[in-house]
This record gives structure tokens, sequence and C-alpha cells, in this order.
């Protein structure tokens, strides 16, 4: 329980697990407050003051931005009795953060850890123009002194509504935790839960947990002791970056093929990466996938994947992280036979699937009510071409744009709103000759269409455009972009109006770039492929929000 709030303040605390009242760390139930000096006018301005609950049970903590949506502080300072497991989503009381720019943000939900007493929260709205706190991926050694910081009681004010910070040394860390002392009289009191535990370069190691409080106002003068507990966070990477992609907004979606697994990983708007998920643990194990295919739909990623077995499964995740099972898509649309590549496209609330089987082009609309139509062979509307090896899908001004290539040519079509398809298209007669080509992938972008390919074995890649008004620019040589590399699949994606590129190369890496808006390129970046395991295959990209 919470210890009775002093009439001339607010109570600043945290709830005390049970067990850490058992082994007698903490006399009494809530902790928290640092006794150190006041920080510097601007220091530390990822810093903010947490307060729950309404007047007459108001409770507070501090806080930590990990970027301008999420807060990292204790998931205790939510719990409404001691020792309880805080569950995820809204909080059970309302909660504001007041950001050190002074502008107070209700937080609206919550993505507890189970293992340890940590939180990520989301604010209603962001922290624009304030930094986000850069995670440590290391635990600090044993005798490091480390700074802590928050927003609690002093030795002689009940609520400063100052920061103030600390000097602590390691003790031991376990896998879960960090032990720490005050230097000197420097200690934890009530209102610094949740506070971040920094090391010498800045970077957040641990939230603040629990303390003995000694020296802290309303504390027993015997009590002297500065010991306290820390949440970890530095081993929690993936978890962080996993919990920062549920934030509503534009987010590349990644499926890469890897030996027989599929994996899924996500590029966030400030350009960093989560880690790879097997999407077979998530959605069922379908015996291995051969290639793989996404697509948006309302903050959902709909996934299409060719087993081993032949046959197309489809999935969807959901917007919250969470998986559908896989199901078997040619039950519903119609079997056919020797799949070898699938593509897949949003147009609205409609997934678009198109197929290459038996050399054939076959295509397939799914309804925003889940059902399916039959496959349709595409041929029979707009011609033959010849054995197709490969084919791309994109949506452009709301029709659906076909690329298929044959005899190592590009052809192109579009199925128009009302469901006729246009004869195809030799590309190349639009585009430019290139060498024969291995990898196709498009984009569309408003009414135009992105169209890479790449050729001569993958050791060439092109980039061309074709315009709303049914132009084309000719093929540009990726060389200056990409580098010399040898290209396995090109995945393109729009991701925010703009067109994201991702290539898995022979040397088994994924190359990733940006083609902003103002036609320039991003640097060229290896995305780490953590979680991935295997020899890299297709590649998949696709904006959701």
């Amino acid at each position: 329980m919470f210890v009775p709030r002093p009439r001339s303040a607010r109570i600043a605390g945290l709830l005390v697990s049970a067990t850490a009242v058992s082994a007698g760390l903490i006399p009494s139930a809530p902790a928290m407050a640092m006794t150190g000096p006041e920080a510097a006018a601007g220091q530390l301005a990822s810093v903010a003051k947490l307060n729950i609950g309404d007047e007459a049970t108001s409770r507070a903590c501090t806080a930590t931005l990990v970027d301008e949506w999420w807060i990292a502080t204790a998931a205790s300072c939510f719990a409404q009795t001691p020792g309880q497991q805080v569950p995820a989503g809204k909080p059970a009381l309302k909660s504001t953060a007041t950001l050190s720019s002074g502008r107070a943000v209700e937080v609206v939900d919550l993505v507890p850890r189970t293992d340890r007493d940590l939180v990520l929260a989301r604010l209603a709205s962001p922290a624009t123009g304030i930094a986000g706190i850069k995670r440590s991926a290391a635990a600090p050694a044993t005798g490091i002194d480390l700074t802590s910081a928050g927003f609690g009681r002093t030795k002689t004010e009940w609520v400063p509504d100052k920061l103030h910070t600390g000097t602590f040394t390691v003790g031991s860390a376990d896998a879960t935790t960090l032990t720490i002392t005050g230097k000197g009289t420097d200690a934890i009191c009530k209102g610094d839960t949740g506070g971040p535990l920094l090391n010498a370069s800045g970077e957040l190691v641990g939230v603040n947990s629990r303390s003995w409080q000694g020296g802290c106002l309303g504390v027993a003068t015997t009590e002297t002791r500065t010991g306290a507990v820390s949440a970890r966070i530095d081993d929690l990477g993936d978890w962080v970056q996993q919990v920062r992609a549920l934030t509503p907004g534009w987010k590349a979606e990644t499926l890469v093929q890897a030996g027989t697994g599929l994996y899924q990983g996500i590029r966030l708007a400030d350009g960093s990466w989560t880690g790879f998920t097997d999407v077979q643990s998530k959605a069922g194990n379908i015996g291995g996938v051969r290639t793989a295919a996404a697509a948006g739909i309302n903050g959902d990623t709909h996934v299409v994947a060719l087993g081993t077995d032949g046959r197309l499964r489809h999935t969807i995740r959901k917007a919250d992280g969470t998986w559908g099972t896989f199901g078997d898509l040619n039950a519903e649309a119609g079997t056919l036979s020797n799949i070898t590549q699938v593509s897949t496209v949003s147009i609205g609330a409609e997934l678009h699937v198109v197929v290459v089987a038996g050399g054939k082009v076959f295509h397939t609309v799914r309804t925003a009510a889940g059902n399916w139509a039959a496959f349709g062979d595409v041929a029979a509307a707009t011609g033959p071409i010849g054995a197709v090896t490969s084919v791309a899908t994109a949506s452009a001004g709301g029709e659906l744009q076909v690329i298929a290539v044959s005899g190592g040519k590009a052809f192109h079509t579009i199925r128009r709103t009302t469901g006729h398809w246009v004869v195809w298209g030799d590309v190349a007669q639009a585009a430019g000759a290139t060498g024969p080509i291995s990898s196709v992938s498009t984009a569309g972008a408003g009414g135009d269409n992105h169209i890479v390919i790449a050729t001569d074995n993958g050791t060439r890649q092109y980039h061309s455009i074709r315009y709303a008004n049914g132009t084309w620019a000719p093929f540009g040589d990726l060389r200056g972009i990409l580098g010399t590399v040898t290209a396995k699949s090109v995945g393109a994606g729009t991701v925010d109006g703009e067109l994201q590129l991702a290539v898995t190369t022979s040397d088994n890496r994924i190359l990733h770039v940006v083609r902003h808006t103002d036609r320039t390129w991003s640097p060229t970046t290896a995305v780490n492929t953590q979680g991935v395991t295997g020899t890299l295959g297709s590649v998949s990209l696709v904006g959701t929000l």
C-alpha cells in the first residue's frame, strides 16, 4: 500500500513488489527521490515528470523519452496494488507526463515487461523538438559510477518540481536488474521511481525501481542506507524497437526469405530497424517458404507466402503486432500447378495477388470482407508474352499495374478500375534496353509507378518511372547508388510518398536506400539481419501506416 499523503503535498511514490519487501530492501511500500544536486538548466531534456491518478489519489514518478512518442519508466508506477502485474493497454488511472518544455501530455498506452519493473508508455501526441535518449547496448561493469535523475523529494523538499541528479556506483548485475549505491549522501527517494540511470556517455542503462531512501525527507533519520535497485534496459534493444514499431505512422515492413525460413523486420520513421521475426513462429509452420510478398492495408500487413509444398498461404500482421494464422489461399482462390513466384499490392481495402504458375500469370482479389475471387489467367485478357519467370505489382492512380518478365524482357499491363486489362507493352521500347532481367519490383507513388530491375545475373540494377500520363523515364543505372553488387532480389515500396528499396545480395547482405521526393537518393546502408538464419533469397518491402 502507499504511504499516507501529507496534507501539504502530493504523494510522489511507486509501488514495491512483495518480493522486495520480503527481502528487506524497503521497510515500507513506496520508494524514491533524488537527494543530489539540481540538474542544470537544459540538462537531461528527455527526462519527464509523471503524474498518475486524480488529485485525491495522485502519485508521481519520473520517466525518460526514448523517442518523441514513448517514455521508459517503472511498471510499478502504474500498478494499483503492490506487486500487481500491470496490464498492457490504457493506464487504469489517468496519467500525464510533463515534458521539459513544460507541456503536459496524457499517457494513452502501456507495454510492460513481465520479467522486470519496466514499461514503455506511449504519449497521446509526440514530444516534438525533444530528442529521445540513447540506450546503452551493454550493462555497466561493477564499480562504475552512473548518474541518476528524478523529480522526487530531496532532503528538504516534499515536491521540488525540479530535476535533481545523483551519482551511484554499480554493485552487481543480474539478468534483469542492477544494484547501485549512492555516493556520499546521494539517494533515490519517492517520485524518482522510473527515473533514468545513465552511463558516462549519457546513455540509458536502466530505470530506477526501489531503494532504501536514506536521507530522503520523511524517512526515519536512522535510515542511512542509499542502496537501490534498477531495472536493466541495455539488453532490450529489439524489444524497445518492436514496441516503437507500434506507433501510428509510416513504416517500411520488410519480408526476407532465407533458406526455408521467412522473416519480417520493420524500418521505423527515424531510419532505425527492428530485429527480424520468424514469421512461421508467429503465423504457423507451413513446412518452409520458397518466396513471399507483403502489402499494407489500414495499418495491417498482409503476407502471402509460397510454401515448399507449392501452395500459397495468407496471413495478417495486425497494427498492434499480433499475427493471424496462415490460411490456405489456394483452397479459397483455386489450385494452381508449379507456382514459382507471388506479388501482392493493396488498392484501397482490397488485396490483389498476382502469381506465376506454369509460366503463366494469374490474378485474384481478396475483398475488404475477406472473400477471395477465383484465380484468372491474365493472358486471356492481355494476350500472350511467352513463358513468364518474374512478376511485380503496384498500385498507381488507384489501378493495378503489373510488370512480367519473359525471355529476360519486361512487359507492362494495367488492370483498370472497371476490371478490364490493357494489352502487354514492351518496357524496353519505352524505357530503354537492358541486359536480361533476373529480378523486378514496382511501387506506386500517386499516379506514377517506380520500376526497379536487376539484370545480367544480378550484376546491374536500374530504375525507371512510368508517369501518370503514360510516358516513361529512361532506365537509370543504380551503380552509383548501390555500388558494385550482385543483386539476388529487389524489393521496392512507397513509404510516406518516398521510394524505399531493399536488395538482397550474393554476399548475403540486405542493402537499403531511399529515393526522396526531391529525386535525391540517401546513402545506401546495410541492414542488421539480427534474427535471420540461412542464405538470403527474395525480399519484399511495403509501406504501412
